[in-house]
């Protein structure tokens, strides 16, 4: 199964990802190739120049791409045709694109109360107090019409987050 976890900067997408991976063996974790540098932090990623990814994207590399933000971001095929529980950050504007290319694709939205966003947004050092202000405006995003998608709500502690996520990533009961 395929499952894209969304949602908005400062909604703590990686931190619970990284748990979900320490708790769940099985799953594993696509390494988007983004074009940013790889010592900008954050997620584990391949940083690449535009025109490498362009040069990838046109060679057929990719299973999805986007543009995000100013950055381009790939879902390498190869990480997408591995058996098993895949998971990927993905993009919310992706989604109608990514449910084609991922039949059943599941979807995981990560939120969070803006004063939470705002301040861990704050708190990583990594955007002006006006560009905290332009993500707060975009993560009140509506998700694509026609995705659906299971909620975790990240407004306590890793370990609360981590657990909502657990629960969020298991079969739906029918």
């Amino acid at each position: 199964m395929i499952t894209a976890i969304v949602g908005p900067s400062g909604a703590g997408k990686d931190t619970l990802i990284r748990g979900a991976l320490a708790a769940r063996p099985d799953l594993h974790l696509v390494r988007r190739v983004i074009t940013r540098p790889t010592e900008a932090g954050g997620e584990e990623f391949e940083g690449v120049t535009p025109e490498d990814f362009a040069h990838r994207a046109a060679r057929g590399d990719f299973a999805l791409t986007w543009e995000a933000h100013g950055l381009h971001y790939g879902i390498p095929k190869a990480q997408v045709d591995l058996s098993g529980d895949v998971v990927f950050n993905g993009s919310r504007a992706a989604l109608p694109r990514a449910s084609v290319v991922f039949p059943g694709l599941r979807v995981i939205l990560i939120t969070a109360p803006d004063i939470v966003l705002a301040l861990r947004l704050a708190a990583r050092g990594r955007e002006t107090a006006e560009d905290i202000t332009a993500r707060l405006a975009r993560a009140a995003f509506a998700m694509p019409e026609g995705i659906a998608f299971r909620t975790v709500v990240n407004d306590t502690t890793p370990e609360v987050g981590i657990a909502r996520l657990l629960a969020a990533l298991q079969p739906a009961r029918g």
